[in-house]
């Protein structure tokens, strides 16, 4: 997932004499705009501390950690909990959503929505724990994303996502889902501690509208 999972620079300790000034400053609505998300076979809703210990297992791999902007390696659980802390209380992107399998409520990895500060562009991520990869998880969960995006926010008219340029997988869903290449560069990688190869895809709002059925994307 791009950009989704950063580590705290301060430590716990200051972090937990500041929770409580925070949370007055972060009341719950501002999550009302991060619905609940349901598709076929996913639940997509907002991190809980129940995730931390399938979080922290699913993201310390080397292959998910490499693969996305801002998530550290090793990961540990101290890691997870930071992440369901802060994405609770609004400090990473706009919507966080864990990714959970329907039939069973199983944490399978993250997504989210992150704004630009032009106000009419967002980014998306995303990431999935190895055991989910190559079954359309990923697929489901980008096409319910954007069909929020598009469906509850007025003011957004395009939307970005970016992947390695040896992501062949990820750049797979981009597609399928309809973004379409716009350029080439470079970002950060934590986990490397370097810059590493990037596309960059967009999709805008009228494409959205005449591929929504999703059934036009082979």
């Amino acid at each position: 997932m791009q950009g989704e999972l950063i580590r705290v620079d301060q430590s716990r300790s200051s972090r937990e004499d500041q929770r409580s000034s925070k949370e007055r400053l972060r009341p719950e609505r501002l999550r009302t705009d991060c619905p609940v998300l349901l598709s076929e076979r996913l639940v997509m809703r907002a991190p809980h501390e129940e995730d931390i210990d399938a979080l922290a297992h699913l993201a310390n791999n080397a292959k998910v950690a490499t693969m996305v902007s801002r998530m550290p390696h090793p990961y540990t659980a101290n890691d997870a909990a930071d992440f369901v802390w802060r994405s609770r209380n609004g400090e990473i992107g706009k919507c966080v959503y864990a990714i959970t399998k329907a039939e069973n409520g199983a944490f399978m990895g993250c997504c989210g929505v992150e704004p630009h500060t032009d106000g009419k562009t967002v980014e998306i991520g995303y990431w999935l724990g190895e055991p989910y990869w190559n079954q359309g998880y990923t697929t489901e969960a980008c096409h319910a994303l954007v069909d929020m995006v598009f469906r509850t926010r007025q003011d957004v008219d395009q939307i970005d996502a970016r992947c390695r340029v040896m992501n062949v997988a990820s750049r797979r869903v981009i597609q399928k889902c309809g973004f379409q290449f716009q350029g080439s560069g470079l970002a950060a990688s934590l986990a490397l501690g370097s810059n590493v190869p990037v596309e960059w895809y967009r999709l805008d709002r009228k494409t959205w509208m005449s591929l929504r059925s999703w059934g036009n994307i082979a």
